[in-house]
């Protein structure tokens, strides 16, 4: 179980009406406060609760079916009572994007941790490693012997080489890179490797995920000498995962057990723009579905020319990086920091409009509370993040 700590609301909390004096977050939930009886004001970031646990389910259910461990990226959220409800439907462990993430998630109890990126800092790899040789399974990215050797010198830890591809971030480019890597992994002391990840979710096309897919498998199966009889073979994000089943499904290195693990961490929210269009639920709808869980609620300010309204919400309070927002109330054309420009609309100054966001990634790091409302707009927790 995470340590989900209740924390204090007063009027450090945005959305929140908070003016006097503070309350537990949890003592607020219970008061059963709905959107709009004045506990709030806007712009208001919300969690609809249905839908996210529906998400949840039906993310377990499809890992299961398939044979998968399934590490959700806790980076989407970042958000300790929302990683808990993954665990609680079965995930394996949880991803994190940095040694900062890391620490978070040491410090809420988290039991297993899978590091997405590379780690070069001497300090966070230190650290790393005394809490490995406590007993915390945590394991990192290497993709090259240089960052082999900063692992090693830090004490070592669990490794998996990542495998890239070119225009891509991080990874070896090539099979041999892979070799390469694996091999100074096998000669430096404290170093364990686990085996071989790829992020897929960049790529353009299913083609070039199936290539890189079938690459990463070649890889494996390239080292296959110098794993151990459990081998992590990771990828996943949100778009892709479909494809990463097909190629990894089952029992395919001789002589191993190969553990299958999906990161895919947007699909906890879902969205009503980027994921919204390339679910692979939308591919094979007989698997699920996924429904979007983010709302933001917002007030029109001004109607200052016919079909136009300017909303108070903006870049600090939405994510504008994968598409902008949308609204059955009209098409939003413009965002600047606080405000949100909405065309062919009809909306009064003084109306309240619903938003569906794009790419929960860069949501829920503009808000440090989170209101969770169930269908009826009833507040049935309250969401802390850790960014």
């Amino acid at each position: 179980m995470l340590d989900v700590p209740d924390e204090l609301l007063d009027w450090r909390a945005k959305g929140f009406w908070l003016p006097e004096g503070e309350v537990p977050a949890r003592a607020f939930a219970a008061a059963r406060h709905t959107l709009f009886d004045g506990s709030f004001t806007w712009p208001l970031l919300v969690v609809r609760d249905s839908a996210v646990r529906a998400n949840i389910a039906t993310m377990a259910g499809y890992a299961d079916r398939h044979g998968f461990s399934f590490a959700p990226h806790a980076k989407t959220t970042m958000a300790p009572s929302l990683l808990q409800a993954q665990l609680d439907a079965g995930a394996w462990a949880l991803t994190v994007a940095t040694a900062n993430q890391a620490l978070v998630l040491r410090r809420l109890g988290a039991p297993r941790v899978l590091i997405a990126n590379e780690v070069l800092d001497p300090t966070a790899l230190r650290w790393l490693s005394a809490q490995a040789a406590r007993g915390w399974e945590v394991i990192v990215q290497v993709d090259s012997p240089a960052g082999v050797e900063r692992v090693a010198d830090a004490g070592g830890l669990r490794v998996l080489v990542e495998l890239g591809h070119a225009g891509g971030r991080t990874g070896c480019r090539t099979v041999d890179g892979v070799v390469e890597v694996a091999r100074a992994c096998a000669g430096a002391p404290g170093v364990t490797l686990a085996g071989v990840t790829a992020y897929e979710g960049a790529l353009p096309d299913a083609d070039a995920v199936d290539a890189l897919l079938a690459t990463q498998v070649e890889a494996v199966r390239s080292i296959a000498g110098l794993l151990p009889a459990e081998v992590v073979v990771s990828a996943g994000g949100s778009a892709w995962f479909d494809r990463v089943v097909k190629a990894f499904e089952g029992q395919w290195l001789d002589g191993h057990t190969v553990r299958a693990v999906l990161r895919s961490g947007a699909s906890v929210t879902h969205d009503d723009g980027f994921y919204r269009a390339r679910t692979p639920f939308g591919r094979v709808p007989q698997e699920g579905s996924l429904t979007s869980g983010l709302e933001l609620y917002a007030q029109v300010l001004s109607t200052p020319e016919p079909g136009l309204a300017i909303v108070g919400m903006g870049k600090r309070d939405a994510p504008f990086d994968e598409g902008l927002p949308v609204t059955e109330a009209g098409e939003v054309v413009r965002m600047n920091d606080h405000h949100t420009h909405v065309r062919g609309t009809s909306a009064a100054v003084g109306d309240v409009i619903r938003f569906g966001l794009s790419h929960p990634c860069t949501a829920f790091d503009k808000w440090r509370f989170i209101p969770v409302a169930d269908d009826e707009d009833v507040v049935v927790d309250v969401l802390h993040t850790y960014f």
